[in-house]
């Protein structure tokens, strides 16, 4: 199984309604594609309980069966049009984290 985790930091340019509005979406939108794409096991978007120490707004925790899963989770067109729609136009910093559990 792979884990992949995503943690982005918004435009600071939103207000802070439309910076939860954003975070709403994203969190909708990412945990619906379970069951849609091939392989996506598991996902858990965190928006809330952000402590003063964070320098991130947003972290997406998934879990998928392989790493050839992960691969067709990146280009899988729901997956695509919710990154697309409801995460880039948003964001100014994304970091990365995929491993092997």
């Amino acid at each position: 199984m792979v884990k992949h985790i995503i943690l982005w930091t918004l435009n600071p340019e939103l207000s802070k309604a439309e910076k939860q509005a954003v975070k709403a979406g994203i969190k909708e939108g990412l945990e619906g594609l379970v069951g849609k794409v091939p392989g996506l096991l598991d996902v858990k978007v965190h928006i809330d309980g952000r402590l003063a120490s964070s320098n991130a707004d947003v972290m997406l925790d998934s879990t998928l069966e392989s790493e050839e899963a992960l691969k067709g989770y990146a280009v899988h067109p729901e997956h695509v049009a919710v990154a697309n729609g409801k995460v880039r136009p948003y964001t100014v910093q994304r970091s990365c984290l995929d491993f092997e559990i």
